[in-house]
């Protein structure tokens, strides 16, 4: 293979890498905008309709390990066009479908199918680009906040057209693009040899207080996240907000959050205190949950900016923690696979858990107020990994 041959290949691989990306937000962000029509739909409490958020980050804690079987048996590029075909045949039987035992039977083959492929896009970003795995991981990042962001702004709008079976469905046509493409990638020879999805730790971070300290961090960012996607449209509607408008909230969240993965490094450049940013990105969200429980409708798109920042900022800060701990590959694939498994599983239930309150109370305060006090005790991890040389001790 040519140098041409080899830059065409990864120029490739870079656009398929983003395609596949695109896939595993849309089916889980898109139940948020139509949470409250869903539930009236079917006759549903909110903890059942919240289950088709629960279940699928559930999954992506608890499947990831599959992976590996998956790499072994089918190879990497095998593996993920099937799987991205499962996410978008899944999503497209929502609307032929549209009743809950196929919602929740959808949500939990989806979120098995986005745990398989996190850890396979992320062994192919390793192997191919060595040097520039920051920049992929941005590009996968990315990729993951547009396909949010097209799911909380689009379906809103698709829902008044179409309805909301078809609405839902409408994000299934994403995995034909990403297939396309990704079948087409080849991987440059000299870069192809076999390395494992899932590194082997030199000393176990189940041992390390730091890496459970990490995983809680985890853990309740990715909760913020997936209940404010969640329970934000539905809060919004409740102040008066039509179901479009709701839509819009959360693509305005999506959009900040994108803006704030990208400007991110750049911040970091200049002032390289990653505590610092984290204590920024948490008092933006208390700005924003402050202005919901307490200012007018008028405030709510504000509110988004805020919490826009927020989860634009937590979430790859939290993602750096294992790469900033280790120096070995080895050791930092451990702790990453840890951290996230640990923490998907937390988070899975977050979104439930409000719904069982929202049931009970019929009252978002309730919802604001966990909302809070997840900052709170991101507050807290954050100075307790702060203090790493007492850790040491």
């Amino acid at each position: 293979m040519t140098a041409h041959q080899k830059k065409s290949a990864l120029g490739l691989m870079v656009l398929a890498i983003l395609l596949v990306s695109v896939n595993l937000r849309p089916a889980i962000s898109s139940i948020g905008p139509l949470l409250g029509t869903i539930r009236t739909d079917l006759d549903l409490t909110s903890s059942q309709v919240s289950l088709l958020t629960s279940v699928p980050v559930f999954c992506m804690g608890l499947f990831a390990p599959l992976a590996v079987v998956f790499n072994r048996k089918l190879g990497l590029k095998a593996s993920v066009a099937i799987l991205v075909a499962a996410i978008g045949l899944f999503t497209l039987l929502r609307g032929i479908l549209p009743t809950y035992p196929v919602l929740l039977i959808s949500a939990f083959f989806i979120g098995t199918a986005i745990a398989i492929i996190s850890p396979l896009l992320s062994a192919m970003i390793k192997r191919n680009f060595p040097t520039r795995t920051a920049s992929l991981i941005g590009v996968y990042s990315f990729g993951m906040g547009l396909g949010a962001t097209m799911a909380a702004g689009l379906t809103g709008v698709f829902y008044a057209i179409a309805g909301w079976p078809v609405a839902l469905a409408s994000w299934g046509l994403l995995a034909i693009a990403a297939i396309l493409v990704w079948l087409r990638v080849k991987e440059p020879p000299a870069e192809a040899s076999q390395v494992p999805v899932q590194g082997v730790a030199v000393v176990s971070p189940l041992r390390n207080k730091r890496a459970w300290y990490m995983l809680a961090f985890f853990g309740l960012q990715s909760s913020l996240f997936f209940s404010t996607i969640t329970w934000l449209a539905p809060i919004a509607i409740e102040k008066g907000l039509s179901i479009v408008l709701a839509g819009a909230v959360l693509t305005v969240v999506s959009i900040v959050g994108i803006i704030g993965n990208l400007t991110l490094p750049l911040l970091l450049e200049k002032w390289p205190s990653r505590h610092l940013w984290i204590l920024v990105s948490i008092s933006s969200g208390a700005i924003g949950i402050l202005l919901l429980m307490f200012a007018g409708s008028e405030f709510i798109w504000l509110a988004a900016v805020f919490l826009g920042v927020t989860l634009g900022g937590l979430f790859p800060l939290a993602l750096m923690m294992p790469l900033d701990e280790n120096t070995s590959a080895d050791d930092v694939n451990s702790w990453t696979a840890m951290i996230q498994s640990g923490g998907y599983l937390i988070s899975a239930m977050t979104p439930f858990s409000i719904g069982i309150l929202y049931d009970r109370f019929q009252n978002h305060t309730i919802t604001l107020s966990l909302l809070l006090a997840f900052l709170g005790l991101l507050f807290v991890f954050a100075f307790l990994l702060n203090n790493k040389t007492q850790d040491q001790k």
